[in-house]
């Protein structure tokens, strides 16, 4: 039999983020997720050798990897209209979950279960999963950096409400704070400036 959860999967290069907003550069989320996986990873790893943890660095990534995977059947839906209310927030959590059933279901049997843990929190992994969530909105910050570098100001509202999220977030994520620290700020540097 055949089946067809990678070749779906693969279309993430397809889906565009940002679609209310003007974008200098388009984001999709291939490059989006990829970034969360990279971002995710580091933060295990900060987490794993200066707080003493025993985070799963890998699994992170690979979560990364697939968070916003159900993408691919619902689209990206705009923040303000996926958060607009907690009904509509409940609602389109029902519709995430759905699509990432039907995604799951493009798997043979007998791999699912290995899957889930990927795209589903689980509670052996729900501060790797909180590492995820973090790493999704740093990236969102630095899409939003990257496009105020440029000059365009479509994108200072948005940096200014996930700046303030990230913070938030650096309160009860310690390796939130040291990658913001460590790392944001090199964002806003030229090709010769990182060199």
């Amino acid at each position: 039999m055949e089946y067809n959860f990678f070749a779906t999967i693969a279309r993430m290069k397809y889906i565009e983020r940002w679609a209310l907003m003007r974008n200098t550069r388009p984001e999709n989320l291939s490059e989006h997720s990829l970034e969360v996986s990279m971002i995710a990873h580091a933060l295990c790893v900060i987490g794993n050798v200066r707080y003493g943890k025993k985070l799963n660095e890998e699994k992170a990534a690979l979560m990364g990897v697939y968070h916003d995977a159900s993408e691919i059947i619902t689209g990206d839906m705009p923040t303000p209209i996926k958060y607009y209310n907690k009904d509509m927030k409940d609602t389109f959590r029902k519709i995430e979950d759905e699509a990432n059933r039907t995604l799951l279901n493009q798997l043979p049997e007998d791999m699912k279960s290995y899957y889930e843990k990927l795209f589903f929190k689980s509670d052996e992994l729900s501060y790797e999963w909180k590492l995820v969530k973090a790493a999704d909105k740093i990236s969102a910050l630095i899409k939003c950096m990257e496009e105020e570098k440029t000059g365009n100001r479509e994108f200072v509202k948005a940096r200014e409400t996930i700046s303030t999220t990230v913070d938030k977030l650096a309160e009860s994520l310690p390796e939130v704070g040291d990658f913001v620290r460590d790392f944001l700020g090199a964002y806003n540097k030229t090709l010769d400036e990182l060199n």
